[in-house]
């Protein structure tokens, strides 16, 4: 189920991203997700796990201003992240 509610989530956000008007944001969120899929096996393992949460906690505070759905979003997989062990 986890790993349901993770892909549903980045496809989500891939769909938010291609909305965005700022190339910048665009991209930094483009990176965040495939981090996310490169990083993350659901086995509860993360390459890196300390760096990812980071990553998507920083990315948070990067978009909750201006893009609320991509702030929910990232909350989801946060908060899914943490459900798995990570």
């Amino acid at each position: 189920m986890s790993e349901q509610k993770i892909n549903d989530a980045l496809g989500a956000l891939r769909e938010e991203g291609d909305r965005l008007d700022n190339p910048e944001a665009k991209e930094r969120l483009t990176t965040l997700v495939e981090s996310i899929e490169q990083n993350v096996d659901y086995t509860g393992l993360s390459v890196d796990h300390q760096d990812l949460v980071e990553d998507v906690k920083d990315a948070i505070t990067h978009f909750e201003v201006e893009h609320p759905s991509i702030t929910g979003l990232l909350n989801e997989v946060i908060m899914t992240l943490s459900n798995i062990g990570i």
